[in-house]
């Protein structure tokens, strides 16, 4: 597969997207104040999912000690559950809205877990080396689901830069199973609603997972289907880990 400047050029850009995605939220709370404009904002289902999250990475290895990587954390519906459990100073969360991050912070006064100096920044390009940590876990829950190829592989190669050896990037994405050369909607299943499509060309985007392994080609990631997960909206599992260098050394 071959990405020209052509096309690179008509991606749209992380800032553009992610405001769409919020806009609606914000204006809606700006004419009717509502405490909890920011659950709705990252999807809903906020305790369903949030703890959903938690229990898949606690239950493939995660543990206290561990340093976690949250992409597009939004207002912590994850989060709030990594923070209690993690150690100080161990949770970094990134999103490209600020005014998530702000009613994130509120949530973790409300869970009374301040105290645990979760590190959160916005961030619109994925530089992720920025934040001057090397993480064992990283998580994307409803994120590929709503960007274009160009920007996924901008998230993954940068990924690569800050896992340690050995260490795992779980993301969720729509999938695709008919294949590259299908290029309708895909009807997807849900628990809260009807059935939905997604798209191979605008959001909600969906992929086949041949896509991903495309992506790491050249790189030191390996990535692996997971499949179902018990996510209530049909989304997908995969995990990217980083290999290890044969010839490192315990002094390294």
């Amino acid at each position: 597969m071959e990405l020209h400047g052509k096309e690179i050029r008509k991606s749209v850009t992380l800032k553009s997207l992610f405001r769409r995605l919020t806009k609606k939220f914000t204006d809606r709370r700006c004419e009717m104040p509502n405490p909890n404009w920011h659950r709705a904002a990252v999807g809903g289902m906020w305790e369903e999912i949030g703890k959903l999250q938690f229990d898949f990475l606690v239950g493939q290895g995660l543990r206290p000690e561990h340093y976690l990587l949250d992409v597009g954390c939004g207002s912590l519906r994850g989060g709030v559950h990594f923070v209690g459990y993690l150690q100080a100073g161990h949770y970094f969360g990134i999103d490209i809205s600020k005014e998530l991050l702000d009613a994130g912070r509120e949530e973790l006064n409300g869970y009374k877990l301040a105290h645990k100096r979760p590190i959160l920044v916005q961030m619109d390009n994925f530089d992720f080396t920025k934040l001057n940590q090397k993480f064992d876990y990283a998580l994307a829950q409803s994120v590929f689901t709503h960007l274009p190829l160009n920007s996924i592989i901008r998230c993954i190669i940068n990924i690569g830069k800050v896992l340690v050896e050995e260490g795992r990037f779980y993301a969720t994405f729509f999938e695709n199973p008919q294949g590259k050369f299908n290029l309708e909607p895909v009807i997807h299943p849900r628990v809260d609603g009807p059935d939905f499509p997604t798209y191979f060309d605008k959001d909600p985007y969906h992929y086949d997972f041949e896509t991903f392994k495309f992506i790491c080609e050249g790189t030191d990631l390996r990535v692996d289907y997971l499949g179902m997960w018990n996510h209530p909206r049909d989304q997908r599992m995969m995990v990217f880990m980083k290999e290890r260098n044969e010839f490192s050394t315990v002094d390294d």
